[in-house]
């Protein structure tokens, strides 16, 4: 797959989503991995290659999108995704959504560089004021990797949530452009 530098890290960057057939494939793959909807929200959905298509071309035509591929910079390997979406231009903000897909980059600094990422991006190149995400009280993993990013809770919906038999709360996060004090982008040009 062709990957395009955008947002250049350490040791990831992000490329804008291009909806290649290997990418769909793998979305479709990690769409279907209960390691990885079980955070998302999506388990209770059966995903195909032609609904994952769709869902990936609507979203990359949507212009007020940001979405992203997470591809490690040495190997140029697909290990997940990261985007901002839900913009609101009068009040600044936007949601943040993210997950590592692949197994063997996950709880290794990867979310949190990806996230570094967008947030200086969002703030410093999209005049945002301020970035949100809600996520399952039981995902202890995603938790410290936000608070270590700058997030703070906001509050919660109890028994947001129906996964697995169960419902659980559902988190609110968001941290604001002042509370942002990071320089993660290495190929900008104006330093």
């Amino acid at each position: 797959m062709q990957y395009f530098k955008k947002l250049v890290g350490d040791r990831i960057y992000l490329s804008p989503k291009d909806c290649s057939n290997e990418e769909i494939e793998k979305f479709t793959e990690w769409m279907n991995d209960f390691k990885v909807t079980d955070y998302t929200g999506r388990s209770g959905q059966v995903v195909t290659l032609s609904g994952e298509k769709e869902w990936l071309e609507n979203s990359a035509k949507d212009k007020e999108n940001r979405n992203f591929n997470i591809i490690e910079l040495s190997s140029n390997k697909l290990v997940g995704t990261i985007g901002l979406e839900h913009f609101n231009w009068i009040f600044r903000s936007a949601v943040l959504g993210i997950f590592i897909g692949d197994e063997d980059y996950r709880s290794k600094g990867y979310g949190s560089e990806a996230i570094n990422l967008l947030l200086e991006y969002g703030f410093k190149y999209l005049n945002l004021h301020s970035i949100k995400l809600d996520l399952l009280a039981i995902n202890e993993r995603a938790h410290k990797c936000y608070l270590k990013c700058g997030f703070k809770d906001t509050g919660k919906s109890r028994e947001g949530i129906f996964l697995n038999g169960k419902y659980y709360d559902e988190l609110h996060m968001d941290i604001l452009e002042y509370e942002f004090n990071g320089d993660y982008i290495r190929n900008k040009n104006i330093k």
